[in-house]
């Protein structure tokens, strides 16, 4: 008998989330260890598929509705494109527990909202089924809203009801696009309205380019707020700068990676002609996020929120590999987005313990962190080298990657002197990375704040960082282990447009 695995990676975490959820009283103490073991199993499973010759044979699909209007079933299957954003959540939610281990503020309830994610975000990424997909999606926005609002800032409510709004606006959308690709193939097939992701992603791109247009239009909106990209970013910062440490990783680790995920997955493989039509959109709008990301990142005083407008550019670098349409572009872009959710685990942990053990986050307050917290220093300096592209690390084949296939896509056009937005995003990053770098960590020691009785990282908050650091610097000396998974995969979107 066939194990389900892709069902179990769903199914677990679930059932971890309800045990959490009534492990009230004296028994929230417990509520860690319970939630760490739902995870570790989740991880197990995950390195498994991770580990499947032929991912093919792990497709499964459960009739839900068939009716002679309206087909939708319960179908899961993995590819090139999900399978490093399964082995992503799997890996960043059991982080995120060890991480957050001495949260004593109803404990129960915190870590089921983080296996309640892990249940929103694994449906997502492994959904085969258009509504089954956007279930998912939705399932998502619920725990991080009562995340940001019952564990976040002072400011968590205003940040918890913007990150509501926006995020579920986008998705209702995106639901009249998905709506509305079904209702298309259905009138082209003249058959009942078939949800599978086989049949629209096969058949839409026969649909006329003007229907194509109209629809990619309304999905790629709905994907790019929850990128985010510029200008639909502002709920980002708000949400980063007020969620616990544990969301924000978890946000910028692999929430963000549905918006990316989603136009690749279907602005892409169902819209073909949609993604030519709207291109150089797509390309200034991927510009001016990196550029803007980056400016916005100097001005910042707060190291969280510092990070957080860094998202907003490394999440531009994704839809710039995206917009080029060619096979480097399609590659480096998914590879960035598994770079990118690695590196800003670490980057958050970091700035979430600023707050947490030194009593602020402003940059300005701290200095000479290096001498009083060595190896908290040695995090962030990792994290934050990794980040701004150090070869070595797994940021810099992310960047480098995609920095290529714009530059071949340009060339090609006879627009060469575009690389230099390419050039001034990269000076940009080491410039704020280096200077908040040389402020925290190397500059005079504050007087401004006492440091006389702070500890450095503890052993949860070690090993949690530790891992990350690992993946970062192996990814970074072999990205072939990654590029293995995704490149089958690009090559195939790539045809779509007659660019191998």
């Amino acid at each position: 008998m066939d194990v389900p695995l892709l069902s179990l990676l769903v199914i677990i975490p679930l059932i971890g989330a309800v045990i959490t959820l009534f492990m009230g009283g004296e028994r929230q103490k417990y509520a860690k260890f319970v939630a760490l073991a739902f995870a570790a199993v989740t991880l197990v499973l995950a390195l498994v598929v991770l580990f499947t010759k032929d991912f093919s044979t792990l497709d499964e699909y459960y009739g839900w509705i068939d009716t002679a209007a309206m087909k939708m079933g319960i179908s899961f299957s993995v590819d090139g494109l999900s399978i490093l954003m399964v082995f992503l959540t799997s890996l960043l939610v059991l982080l995120v527990i060890i991480f957050s281990s001495a949260e004593s503020d109803r404990p129960n309830y915190f870590h089921t909202l983080v296996l309640a994610m892990e249940v929103g975000l694994m449906g997502v990424y492994l959904a085969s089924d258009y509504f089954l997909f956007y279930i998912m999606w939705e399932i998502t926005l619920i725990p991080m809203y009562f995340m940001i609002s019952w564990y976040g800032g002072p400011r968590r409510h205003y940040a918890a009801i913007k990150f509501l709004i926006y995020t579920h606006v986008a998705s209702l959308v995106m639901l009249i696009g998905i709506f509305a690709m079904g209702f298309e193939v259905a009138s082209m097939l003249g058959g009942p309205v078939d949800f599978s992701f086989d049949v629209i992603n096969d058949v839409m791109p026969m649909a006329s380019e003007t229907m194509q247009s109209l629809l990619f239009a309304l999905l790629f909106f709905g994907f790019a707020v929850k990128m985010p990209a510029v200008p639909f970013h502002t709920w980002l910062p708000d949400a980063h700068t007020e969620a616990p440490t544990g969301g924000s990783v978890l946000l910028a680790g692999v929430m963000l990676k549905m918006g990316s995920y989603g136009i690749i997955r279907v602005c892409l493989e169902a819209l073909p002609a949609g993604a030519e039509y709207w291109q150089w959109v797509i390309i200034t709008i991927a510009v001016v996020s990196i550029i803007y990301g980056a400016f916005a990142c100097i001005a910042q005083k707060d190291l969280k929120k510092m990070v957080a407008f860094s998202s907003i550019s490394h999440m531009g670098m994704v839809m710039l590999g995206i917009g080029v349409l060619n096979e480097a572009g399609v590659t480096f872009a998914i590879f960035q987005m598994f770079a990118h959710g690695l590196i800003t685990g670490i980057l958050f942990m970091v700035a979430g313990m600023a707050g947490h053990n030194f009593g602020t986050r402003e940059i300005p307050l701290l200095g000479g962190l290096a001498g009083k917290v060595p190896v908290y220093a040695t995090f962030m300096m990792i994290g934050f080298m990794a980040s701004l592209g150090l070869p070595g690390l797994v940021g810099f084949w992310g960047e480098f990657g995609v920095i290529f296939s714009f530059y071949e896509f340009i060339d090609a056009n006879n627009m060469i002197w575009m690389i230099v937005f390419c050039l001034l995003s990269l000076m940009l990053t080491a410039g704020y990375y280096l200077w908040a770098m040389q402020r925290t960590l190397f500059g005079p020691e504050t007087t401004k704040i006492d440091l006389s009785h702070v500890h450095d990282v503890s052993k949860t908050e070690f090993a949690a960082m530790a891992v990350l650091v690992a993946c970062v610097a192996f990814f970074g000396v072999w990205p072939d282990a990654a590029l293995n998974f995704i490149e089958p995969y690009a090559h195939g979107v790539a045809s779509l447009f007659g660019v191998i």
